[in-house]
């Protein structure tokens, strides 16, 4: 059966290649390892680097979870060295995160002006970044999942800045890095090489590998940095399937920590959920991630901050548990 409805014709589109684009960050601006980041301060920071510590000794998983936003804060140095260490046993992220991971890699620079460029009808649509599509579609043929195949591709690259991938070194150490893509939110899906079978297939073996990572979080650690949104919505339903396989294996998982690190203002006990009519009550982060999931025997933590002051300040104080 034939839609009725016309669809947009990406061979119309014109894509240019990225050394036309301005760009809002450069490779120089990301944190040394040990190099000066804002200051950051909080009583319980040192009491989540202790699970992290204690999870890392018992095998129980430790668990990241991101919004694009963490990279772009300069801390990829930071997220590699404690995957070399051993700290983190996996990462999530969204689309948004492939993508600059990946150009930071390829060309040391990423970000572009969203309110010049879709002005002039450019934004997103860079020859290179492109590239992406048919790694992801080779992820689809190959039935890897995104963020390994993308992960892999990077590692075996060329690319000058491939030092500074997240996706990279998790691949080159045998940390899975799953990225859940929503089809129409990243700027690879406006592309005519955009596969939406195939980044289907290659996002749900994601989200499959991220739910069997979830099974190993009894006495286990989930931070979640600034994701609204893909982060606690994702967790939830891994968590779901975990939680229904354990139960059938007389198993439980509800012992383990979970921390969000983000902006938004949290009134009152973070471990009670808001009523309907306190916009913060749809704030997904607290009431699935603080509240509603660690209900049964877990504990929650928050802490609000700007990604370049919190992360290397949680770093700092795992090293120093570690």
């Amino acid at each position: 059966m034939q839609s009725k409805y016309p669809v947009f014709d990406r061979s119309r589109l014109l894509i240019k290649p990225l050394a036309e684009r301005t760009h809002d960050l450069q490779a120089s601006q990301w944190l040394e390892l040990d190099g000066d980041a804002p200051p950051f301060e909080h009583p319980q920071l040192g009491v989540v680097a202790a699970r992290i510590a204690s999870a890392r000794s018992q095998g129980a998983a430790r668990i990241l979870m991101m919004g694009a936003h963490l990279l772009r804060a300069g801390n990829n140095r930071q997220i590699i060295d404690l995957l070399e260490r051993g700290v983190l046993s996996a990462i999530a992220m969204n689309g948004a995160g492939a993508i600059h991971d990946y150009e930071l890699a390829r060309i040391g620079a990423t970000t572009e002006s969203v309110a010049r460029y879709v002005r002039t009808g450019e934004f997103g649509l860079w020859k290179e970044t492109g590239e992406l599509n048919d790694w992801i579609a080779e992820a689809g043929r190959l039935e890897l999942g995104l963020g390994e195949n993308v992960g892999r591709r990077l590692a075996e690259s060329e690319f000058p800045y491939r030092h500074l991938s997240v996706l990279a070194a998790a691949w080159r150490l045998g940390v899975p890095v799953t990225v859940h893509a929503g089809i129409g939110y990243d700027i690879l899906h406006e592309h005519p090489n955009c596969d939406g079978a195939m980044l289907g297939a290659a996002s749900y073996r994601d989200f499959l590998i991220f739910a069997r990572v979830m099974e190993g979080l009894e006495s286990g650690v989930l931070l979640n940095f600034g994701s609204a949104i893909m982060g606690p919505e994702v967790y939830l339903k891994a968590l779901a399937m975990a939680r229904n396989v354990a139960r059938q294996e007389g198993r439980e998982i509800r012992r383990f920590a979970t921390a969000v690190f983000d902006l938004v203002p949290i009134q009152g006990d973070i471990r009670h959920e808001l009523p309907k009519t306190d916009p913060g009550y749809y704030f997904r982060p607290h009431k699935t991630m603080l509240v509603r999931t660690v209900a049964d025997g877990g504990e929650s933590f928050y802490f609000r901050g700007h990604h370049r002051a919190t992360f290397p300040a949680l770093r700092r104080a795992v090293l120093e548990a570690l």
